[in-house]
This record gives C-alpha cells, structure tokens and sequence, in this order.
C-alpha cells in the first residue's frame, strides 16, 4: 500500500478540507456551532480516516476505514445542500462543492475495489 500523503484522494480531500474552510468562514456566526462545525468536522474525518488505518497497513481494517470516509462525504454531501438551501452557497459555489465530493467519494470506491481485489476480501453484504 501506498503512504497516505501518496493517494491522490487523500491530496484531494487534504484541498477540500481547505476550501471548506475558507467557504464556511462567510457563513453566518450563528453557524459556527452547528452547520459549520458539522461540515468541518465531517471534511476532516474523510482525510483523517484514509491516513489513520493506512499507517497500521491491515487491508481489512483499512478498507473499514476507507468505508467511513465515504459515509462521512454522503454527510458532507448533504450538509452542502443544506447550505445551499439556506443561502450560505450560491449555485456556482455549491455546483463545485458538490462535484469534488462526488469524485472524491468516486476515489474512494475504486480504492476499496482495488485493495479488496489485490486480497481477495469478500465483498460486504
């Protein structure tokens, strides 16, 4: 396996960490205890989640994990439209928001078929 900070998805979800935060700065400060502090912490737990097992190198567990981390981009996924609705976004911005989660949740569906391929694990029922 591949040190985290080589995975494309976990550079990828490291930037969108970023932009979440510099978005979710202009929201109003009502916020910062709920819709803010949720998206954040749920952005943080995706890259967080990709590099916490990839360090102990169990390929079962680590696929575990990799699972969490697409449960946290539906939860991310949903918050964005949640902040859309309430005009924290505008279209432009939630259009992009939404695409990278999307293709950051794609990322992680592909490493997981990759590692259960590369060891032969049952698929999860």
């Amino acid at each position: 396996m591949a040190h985290f900070k080589e995975l494309l998805v976990w550079q990828k979800s490291i930037n969108f960490v970023t932009e979440i935060y510099k978005e979710t700065e202009s929201f109003p400060k009502s916020e910062m205890y709920g819709l803010v502090s949720q998206i954040r912490r749920a952005t943080v737990s995706i890259a967080s989640n990709i590099a916490e097992e990839n360090s102990r190198r169990s390929v079962p567990d680590y696929v575990q994990f990799l699972r969490i981390s697409r449960g946290s981009c539906a939860e991310v996924e949903t918050q964005l439209i949640i902040s859309k609705n309430l005009g924290f976004l505008n279209e432009e911005k939630s259009l992009k928001l939404n695409q990278d989660i999307t293709e950051t949740s794609k990322m992680l569906i592909g490493l997981i078929n990759s590692l259960k391929q590369s060891t032969n694990l049952p698929p999860k029922i």
